[in-house]
């Protein structure tokens, strides 16, 4: 234990995903011996996380604006709509410039143990955009509406326990809607991998998963 505001800041970065407590010593000594330029960048960029980033109120990621740059683009695709768990989820699928399409963050995923059920995931707000309504459209604002030709919903939840659970439930969620196309992302060996390391839910999943060369 370290005396005063080291051991807060230890404790602090603590908290923070992904980060254990070796990682967040190695953060509170750096910012200990830190420029002060490079402190106050930090500072700047934190309070403008706090007081200037919202979420779209279309897709739901994190925007600069009241639409993302995505939802915003007139050449996306919007009969297709993949659905994803986290704002994080969409710049990996973007970096594969593969989709051409639309997003929906759910903001999570179903997990009953910690408390979380469809009503705390933007369920809702993806129902009513298949709808022909917009999270956020009151009718008045053209801007924010959305066609209701959506012809396809790709579900890219993470394959664990949770997203597969999500997934389900989404499946049977849309399934009433006439015409439309409920897909999910594939699943299998990564590329580089080899099979004797490969567990038997993958190996499992790219055998039900192949096809015809």
């Amino acid at each position: 234990m370290y005396e005063g505001p080291v051991q807060d800041l230890i404790d602090e970065l603590g908290k923070l995903p992904g980060i254990g407590p070796k990682g967040a010593q190695r953060i509170a000594f750096h910012i200990l011996t830190a420029d002060r330029a490079d402190i106050a960048r930090l500072q700047d960029a934190l309070q403008r996380i706090r007081d200037g980033v919202q979420f779209c109120v279309v897709c739901g990621t994190v925007a600069e604006q009241k639409r993302c740059r995505i939802c915003a683009d007139p050449r996306r695709d919007r009969t297709m709509i993949c659905v994803v768990e986290e704002p994080k989820d969409v710049q990996a699928i973007e970096r594969t410039r593969e989709f051409k399409g639309v997003y929906h963050v759910l903001g999570g995923a179903l997990d009953p143990l910690s408390g979380v059920g469809p009503d705390q995931l933007r369920i809702r707000e993806l129902l009513a955009r298949i709808g022909g309504q917009s999270p956020g459209d009151t009718g008045e604002d053209t801007e924010i509406g959305e066609p209701a030709d959506v012809t396809e919903v790709i579900i890219a939840t993470d394959p664990n326990t949770e997203g597969e659970a999500t997934a389900t439930y989404l499946v049977r969620m849309l399934r009433p809607f006439p015409g439309l196309s409920v897909t999910r992302l594939a699943s299998g060996l990564p590329m580089g991998g080899d099979l004797e390391f490969a567990d038997e839910l993958t190996l499992g999943r790219a055998l039900s998963g192949r096809r015809a060369l």
